[in-house]
């Protein structure tokens, strides 16, 4: 049996490359937000997306299974001279029990580990 390495979806079987990741946690209410960014997006090039389904939700895939999140928050920010190339995604999504936290972290440190990723403190 093979290893499911980990990924990140919004479209199904199109498996997305994360560029960075920022978690905050609210110091009054305790509700832990995750920020992905993302510098392209594998499921609009060349109209993948017109092709795969929609999931309705970020999937994040791995041995363990997939966790389903919904953003709560998803930006394009566009740059290039014209100002019509998409420059990043940014995918917002809160995490309020501390089990789906727990799991979010077994997830992210996979990968990672996968995508030569390295947590560092800002």
């Amino acid at each position: 049996m093979t290893a499911q390495v980990p990924s990140i979806e919004f479209f199904e079987g199109i498996s997305e490359e994360l560029s960075n990741v920022s978690l905050r946690r609210n110091r009054s209410t305790g509700v832990r937000s995750v920020l992905m960014t993302f510098a392209h997006l594998k499921s609009l090039e060349k109209f993948n997306s017109f092709t795969k389904k929609f999931s309705k939700a970020l999937l994040l895939i791995d041995t363990e299974g997939r966790i389903s999140v919904e953003p709560s928050s998803v930006k394009f920010i566009f740059g290039g001279p014209e100002g019509d190339e998409i420059d990043r995604v940014e995918c917002v999504f809160e995490i309020e029990r501390e089990d789906h936290w727990e799991r979010f972290m077994r997830f992210m440190n996979r990968y990672a580990e996968a995508n030569g990723m390295a947590y560092g403190e800002r």
